[in-house]
């Protein structure tokens, strides 16, 4: 992956082509999100593709992650005074929710290097801190943490199997394990015990439908 554009230009580019808005289904918490979803998402593919960087998942706020917010936000010892670790973090949000739910620290992990900008963004715009890493977490043990939240993360056959087997690690070694998911195709829904349902308002240009059906599950021991 090419890292020529530099942090500023990255900070610079996320300010330019987003604009800070309330979360719709966890309006305590603003974002620097697109505007107009569909034609971000294809001009920054093309203004980056010669770079080699990703699709800016940390432009949106997905269902996963606003549900997972939203019961965070709600039920705040879950993170309180607690070391949360938010995989796939894309804008933070979920992140942040722990941050404002009180959590002791909050490590945001996202391979993309747009990321650590759009948090830092994101997390001042909220007053809040988060660490942020670029590293690929999920072939090695966990970072230190007693909750891992993993936010919209299962729509991916490659990814999928991974992140299961990342949230056992941490599962294993004594964490709290939530995942929050609009019914994506590689969920193992076998495995994981219900906690909440809600309807997430979400972009129609990147979804099928303005409003997604998003469960907030509990990953079983």
């Amino acid at each position: 992956m090419d890292h020529r554009i530099g942090a500023k230009d990255r900070t610079a580019f996320i300010r330019a082509n987003t604009r800070l808005m309330d979360v719709p289904h966890a309006p305590e918490i603003r974002l620097h999100l697109a505007d107009e979803a569909f034609s971000l998402w294809h001009r920054t593919e093309e203004e980056l593709e010669a770079l080699g960087l990703p699709a800016p998942f940390w432009a949106f706020a997905w269902a996963g992650g606003q549900a997972l917010a939203r019961y965070v936000l709600d039920n705040k010892a879950l993170a309180a005074g607690r070391r949360v670790v938010d995989v796939g973090s894309g804008s933070g949000l979920v992140a942040i929710a722990a941050a404002r739910a009180g959590a002791a620290h909050v490590l945001a992990a996202d391979p993309d290097p747009f990321t650590p900008a759009a948090i830092a963004l994101n997390a001042a715009a909220n007053g809040v801190q988060v660490e942020t890493t670029t590293e690929d977490l999920l072939d090695d043990a966990p970072p230190p943490c007693d909750l891992l939240l993993i936010g919209d993360m299962f729509f991916d056959r490659e990814i999928a199997p991974r992140m299961e087997r990342f949230a056992r690690r941490a599962l294993a070694a004594g964490a709290d394990v939530l995942i929050g998911d609009p019914g994506r195709a590689y969920l193992p829904r076998e495995r994981l015990e219900q906690l909440a349902l809600y309807e997430v308002p979400v972009s129609r240009a990147l979804e099928d439908n303005d409003v997604k059906r998003t469960r907030v599950w509990r990953v079983k021991a």
